[in-house]
């Protein structure tokens, strides 16, 4: 009797099609890795995009949202860890949640990153193209012309995307250059303005220790609210996961380089946000949303201070415009390499190691995306708005399925050390039932605009389009996909 092709053991398959379609490895190095994370959360950036949201919903809560956030995105960060550990894989999450939990909800751990990256052009781009029109024709044209910040913000894009397809060399020395400009900007305006802000006169709330604690939470959707922007902050530190088939020593490298990339960022948000409600006054925050850094640049080292941070978010903007593109180019190119999607989002060009085909596709939507969002109508600040919290809502997704993915796929070992106990079990579980939290909470409640319900769960739902499509080419390889293999000894 002839057995079904579908039914067969495909390993030796899968074999060929890996090493005909790899990636360029040890293309990134320790410290790489490092910095490629930390400009993943692009500290500028969402200092500049999303404090003054941050301050809306939550307050002079604001620290503590960022407090309580950032333990648990620590949570996630120790569960990517122990699994690139055991798979260095360029689709991350994609392929840990389908060995550690099911394919099913793999596939869409995948998707949920590829629009929420997809989503991220635009509220990456526009930032970039308001902070470099701002610094040659002044605030004013900046914040009252969206049409010529999204043309100058798509310039951009372009730009980055072409650094991204000339391969992971390129994209690592591009990103050298401006994230040490960048935080190195950053630490000398935070050294000048913590003293300045506890010794001179300010105009904002009067600093205290229970900005960290969670009496400025409470209300009816005040903590969901915080807790989504909160995660858009940070989001981006897992692009050095997504680089693990191109980094050396991966299965160490990616991991410590995301948890130190969060530590680091953490530092800096804290430093920033705080100082914001202590020297600017709320309603100055409000009408300088979408370039608050600029104002507080201002405040710190009046006459220049201002535009300096405009050129630390410029960069910043651009940096993370370029991991995100990495981000999402390697994760489109794992789902095609495993026929979840059409197969030609595998391929990988022969000279420069890097998928093009996925990449131009993603530059394609992401332009036709500046386009809708000029004719949504909204303003920068109402377009930022909407995508920071859909995108903090398909984070939670995802994040969430990859915690439960290590405390289930490591289950045999968590109890062999209260280390593991501790670093394997209890935090990453956490992060995720927190992450899980914030998203069910988010899509329930009534406080949550339509437009970032409609982007946050409405293109995560679009994924059972490629899923039906696709799924019998798919069933043989990745939806037989074997478990997660965790050596005996394995330790946190």
């Amino acid at each position: 009797m002839t057995r079904n092709p579908l039914e067969t053991d495909t390993s030796l398959q899968r074999a060929i099609d890996y090493e005909q379609h790899a990636l360029q490895a040890g293309g990134v190095s320790k410290a790489g890795s490092t910095l490629m994370a930390v400009a993943g959360s692009a500290p500028a950036y969402s200092i500049a995009a999303s404090t003054a949201l941050l301050i809306g919903a939550a307050g002079v809560g604001a620290p503590a949202a960022l407090l309580w956030c950032g333990i648990p995105m620590l949570g996630i960060a120790f569960a990517f860890s122990h699994l690139a550990r055991v798979d260095s894989h360029a689709g991350a999450s994609f392929s840990w949640v389908a060995r550690g939990l099911h394919p099913l909800l793999g596939f869409f751990a995948g998707w949920a990153l590829v629009i929420s990256a997809t989503v991220f052009m635009v509220a990456g781009a526009l930032p970039a193209g308001q902070m470099t029109v701002a610094l040659f024709a002044g605030d004013k044209v900046a914040n009252g012309n969206t049409l010529l910040v999204t043309c100058v913000g798509a310039l951009w894009f372009l730009v980055m995307a072409a650094a991204v397809i000339f391969g992971v060399h390129t994209t690592e020395r591009a990103q050298w250059i401006m994230s040490v400009v960048e935080v190195g900007i950053l630490v000398v305006f935070a050294a000048i303005a913590i003293p300045r802000a506890i010794t001179t006169y300010h105009h904002g709330a009067t600093f205290s220790w229970d900005w960290f604690g969670f009496g400025h939470l409470t209300g009816a959707g005040v903590f969901v609210s915080a807790a989504l922007i909160a995660a858009f902050y940070y989001w981006g530190w897992d692009v050095t996961a997504n680089l693990g088939e191109e980094t050396k020593n991966a299965h160490k490298t990616t991991g410590m380089a995301g948890i130190l990339g969060i530590v680091i960022v953490f530092i800096l948000f804290e430093i920033y946000t705080t100082t914001t409600l202590v020297m600017l006054p709320g309603k100055t925050i409000e009408e300088n949303s979408g370039n608050v850094l600029s104002v507080l640049g201002d405040a710190i080292m009046p006459g220049i201070g201002g535009k300096i941070l405009i050129i630390a978010v410029a960069l910043s903007t651009i940096a993370t415009l370029e991991t995100t593109l990495v981000q999402v180019s390697r994760t489109l190119f794992a789902m095609g390499r495993d026929r979840t999607i059409p197969f030609a989002f595998g391929r990988i060009n022969r000279k420069w190691k890097t998928p093009v085909f996925a990449t131009l596709v993603v530059v394609v939507v992401s332009l036709l995306l500046f386009v809708l969002a000029n004719l949504f109508g909204g303003s920068v600040a109402e377009i930022l708005g909407w995508a920071v919290s859909s995108i903090g809502i398909q984070i939670a997704f995802y994040y969430s399925l990859a915690g439960l993915a290590v405390v289930i796929g490591f289950r045999r070992v968590i109890f062999r050390s209260a280390k593991n106990i501790i670093l394997i079990g209890i935090w990453p579980l956490l992060g995720a039932l927190f992450m899980m939290y914030i998203f069910v909470a988010s899509i329930v409640s009534p406080d949550t605009e339509w437009q970032v319900k409609v982007l946050g769960l409405g293109l995560l739902v679009l994924g059972i389009i490629p899923l039906a499509l696709f799924y019998r080419r798919a069933r043989a390889a990745y939806f037989s996909r074997r478990p997660l293999e965790v050596p005996e000894d394995f330790s946190a």
